[in-house]
C-alpha cells in the first residue's frame, strides 16, 4: 500500500513538474535570449548566450523610459483597483441586504454583463471615451477599467456578504452607527479575504493589459510599460534583444507582487468556497 501511494505521489509530482516547465518555458526563453546579441539570437534561438549582455537592459531601460512608464502603470493599477473595490463592495453589500425585485434585477444585470466580450463593446467604448473627454488620461482610463471590472467583483462580494450575519449590522445600528458607518467599520473588515483576491486578480489583469491602453492612450509620456515596449517594434527594424529585455523588465514588478501575495489568493478562494 505504501509503495503504491509513493508511486502515485511520484507520478503526480512528475506531471506537475513537466506542466510547470511548459508554463515557464516561454519566460525562460525570453530571459535567456535577452542576454544575447541580435546576431546570436537570429543564429540559434535555443542556444545559451556566449556571454551575458547586460547592455541590452541598459539600452532598453533608456529607450522605453522605464521609470516613467512604471510610474504610469502603478498609478493606473492603483487607482483602478481602488475604484473597483470601493464601488463593488458597496454595491455587493447593498444588493445582498436589499431583498427586493429591483435589487435582483440589478444583480442579474451585473452577472450577465460578465459574458459580454470586450471586442463587441470596443468601438462604442472608444466613442464614450471621446465624448467624456478622458482620452490620454490615466485617471480616465482607470474609470474605464473600474467599469469593466466591477461586475465580477460585485458578483464575488455579493456571495461573500451572504455568509456575514446580519445581526452584526443590527448591533452596530443599536450602537448608533449609520448604514455606511456600519459597512466600513463592521462589514468591510470581514470582507478582507475576498477583497485580497479581487485586488490581486485585478492587479494582474490591468498590469498585463495591452489593448485598452492602446485604444485610450496616445500620448507617449503617459504610456504604460507594455505600450512603451510596443514602440520597440518597427516596420523595417525590430531590435529583438531589446524587446525581450523590455518584456522581462515589464514582468519583474508584477512577478514580485504575485510572489508576495499568492497566499492571499489561495486563502481568499478557499475562504470564499467554505463560506459559500
Amino acid at each position: 500500500m505504501k509503495n503504491r501511494r509513493f508511486l502515485s505521489d511520484l507520478l503526480v509530482y512528475i506531471f506537475l513538474a513537466v506542466a510547470g516547465f511548459f508554463c515557464l518555458f516561454p519566460l525562460l526563453m525570453a530571459l535567456m535570449n535577452s542576454f544575447k546579441t541580435n546576431g546570436e539570437l537570429l543564429t540559434n534561438v535555443m542556444s545559451f548566450p556566449k556571454s551575458l549582455k547586460f547592455d541590452n537592459y541598459i539600452r532598453t531601460f533608456n529607450k522605453m523610459h522605464y521609470l516613467r512608464s512604471l510610474g504610469n502603470n502603478v498609478l493606473l493599477v492603483g487607482s483602478s483597483v481602488t475604484l473597483i473595490i470601493l464601488f463593488s463592495s458597496l454595491a455587493g453589500w447593498k444588493l445582498c441586504r436589499t431583498k427586493t425585485g429591483l435589487s435582483k434585477i440589478i444583480f442579474s444585470v451585473f452577472v450577465l454583463s460578465m459574458i459580454i466580450p470586450f471586442s463587441s463593446i470596443m468601438i462604442p467604448l472608444y466613442k464614450v471615451v471621446l465624448v467624456l473627454k478622458i482620452k490620454n488620461s490615466i485617471l480616465g482610463l482607470s474609470a474605464v477599467y473600474a467599469g469593466l471590472g466591477v461586475s465580477m467583483a460585485v458578483f464575488l462580494y455579493h456571495g461573500f456578504v451572504k455568509s456575514i450575519p446580519y445581526e452584526l449590522e443590527e448591533a452596530a445600528a443599536i450602537d448608533g452607527s449609520s448604514g455606511l458607518h456600519a459597512f466600513f467599520s463592521v462589514v468591510l473588515p470581514l470582507l478582507k479575504p475576498i477583497t485580497a483576491t479581487i485586488c490581486i486578480t485585478n492587479v494582474l489583469w490591468i498590469w498585463n493589459d495591452f489593448l485598452l491602453p492602446l485604444i485610450v492612450i496616445s500620448d507617449s509620456k503617459k504610456y504604460t510599460l507594455l505600450l512603451s515596449t510596443n514602440t520597440l517594434f518597427g516596420q523595417y527594424n525590430n531590435d529583438w534583444t531589446a524587446i525581450l529585455s523590455a518584456l522581462i523588465l515589464a514582468a519583474i514588478p508584477v512577478i514580485i507582487f504575485y510572489a508576495f501575495f499568492q497566499k492571499r489568493i489561495l486563502e481568499g478562494i478557499a475562504d470564499g468556497a467554505l463560506r459559500g
